[in-house]
């Protein structure tokens, strides 16, 4: 029987998502620092390698948008069957559901090893980059298993209740991955130098920690996973389960980056300026957000779980705190980046006219993340509720009807300060779009 560390059903609700989410921050900043740190050392390359890189983000944001969508699935059907206390049953949904994601990887495996030098083509690498590219990418997607199965795996035990493990097994790898890169990359002391392609070796060697260290305590730990052979149309059954909400998942984690690449080509007719100030911007939204992004991970589990077990006046209770979460952090964090504004626009870059854009989007938009940060917890909400489709609804019409809109038409009547006015009226829209739904399917009667 799996051993369940934890109840969410239980005490204060407000203490029980600050216990849940204050590890998550920690392991988000780590996940982003993966990213920093490659680009980081790989900008000492110089730019044609630097150019190389920046192809492989689109392909490495489908495969880890995919994963964190199955860990949404996976979380969601986990966390409602240890509400309902039926332990036998998360086990073998986190089994079966880490085996569906090995068979999904070996997809992405062969595609991409197949299809590799035409893939990126197609994104418009050069044939000068193409081989860079290729050192950097085949030996990703030969150990990709080592990144997808722990992040769904966390997933699973995110949904027991215990977010401080999967957070520290996330920190180890980070650091992991920060001693590797300049050693490998650079070839320092015995090592040799591998550019590229030891940047991907480093990455993969501390994706390795997380899955030896997940296999432990999904196995032995929390005894999660079961070795056996299950009949076929339970193993269906339980796919079909996690995919539910899985592949809605994992398109809603598409709309956002593409939210923004539609806004970045409305920012370059304004030239490359406007375009760098708006990479900024959205870099320093990403830190913004780390506290809605913990807490919107936090509050699945313990969603889920209250779920399983009747208690949605608990859940009720959850959406009123992630409300009042929201607003103060985005305002505290407005504050502080209003104050600060130019010396904040001045440790990206000390171009002035660059400046002089990033000034006003850190004076205008930060203020609506409370909306987008709410937004974000009512559709784990909902997800965690075994209701997708509102989930859906929500990150769509934060695209379609307010954001894109509304920044072609701020764009239209007032230039870059419309585009940013839209930008703020559309997280605001959309967190007004959640209450509204939260109100009238998730509260408690």
């Amino acid at each position: 029987m799996p051993s369940i560390r934890t109840s969410l059903t239980e005490g204060p609700v407000g203490r029980r998502l600050i216990r849940l989410t204050i590890p998550m921050i920690w392991g988000i900043l780590t996940t982003m620092l993966f990213s920093v740190v490659d680009t980081y050392f790989i900008g000492r390359l110089g730019p044609t390698p630097l150019a190389a890189i920046g192809f492989t983000f689109p392909v490495v944001f489908l495969v880890t948008g995919t994963a964190m969508g199955m860990g949404i699935g996976m979380s969601s059907v986990v966390s409602r069957a240890v509400g309902e206390g039926r332990h036998r049953n998360v086990a073998e949904l986190t089994s079966r559901g880490l085996l569906l994601t090995a068979l999904i990887v070996l997809g992405f495996v062969t595609a991409g090893l197949v299809l590799h030098d035409t893939l990126f083509r197609l994104l418009g690498a050069s044939e000068e980059l193409i081989p860079l590219i290729r050192s950097y990418m085949i030996p990703w997607f030969c150990g990709i298993i080592l990144l997808v199965i722990p992040m769904v795996g966390n997933s699973a035990i995110r949904a027991t209740g215990d977010t401080f493990t999967p957070s520290l097994i996330m920190v180890l790898a980070g650091v992991v991955n920060v001693i590797l890169d300049p050693l490998l990359i650079f070839g320092l002391g015995p090592f040799p130098r591998l550019e590229l392609q030891g940047a991907a070796i480093a990455t993969i060697l501390s994706y390795s920690v997380t899955f030896v260290a997940g296999a432990w305590i999904l196995i032995r730990r929390e005894k999660l996973i079961l070795f056996e052979i299950p009949a076929v149309k339970e193993l269906l059954d339980a796919w079909r389960r996690i995919l539910y909400i899985g592949l809605p998942a994992v398109g809603t984690n598409l709309l956002v980056p593409l939210a923004n690449g539609i806004i970045t080509r409305i920012m370059a007719g304004y030239g490359p300026d406007a375009v760098a100030a708006f990479g900024v911007g959205v870099r320093i939204e990403s830190l913004t957000m780390v506290g809605s992004f913990a807490l919107s991970t936090a509050i699945a589990p313990f969603a889920g779980q209250n779920f399983g077990a009747g208690r949605r006046d608990r859940v009720w209770e959850s959406i009123r705190f992630s409300f009042r979460y929201c607003l103060a952090v985005s305002t505290v964090l407005w504050v502080i980046l209003a104050i600060g504004s130019r010396p904040i626009a001045g440790l990206f870059t000390d171009d002035p006219v660059i400046v002089d854009i990033i000034r006003p989007f850190l004076l205008m938009v930060p203020l609506s993340y409370s909306g987008f940060g709410f937004m974000l917890q009512v559709a784990a909400t909902f997800n965690a509720a075994n209701r997708p489709k509102y989930s859906v609804w929500l990150f769509l019409s934060r695209l379609f009807v307010f954001t894109v809109p509304l920044a072609l038409l701020g764009s239209y009547l007032a230039g870059i300060p419309g585009v940013f006015a839209a930008m703020f009226i559309g997280n605001v829209g959309s967190g007004t779009l959640a209450w509204i739904l939260a109100c009238r399917k998730l509260r408690a009667t």
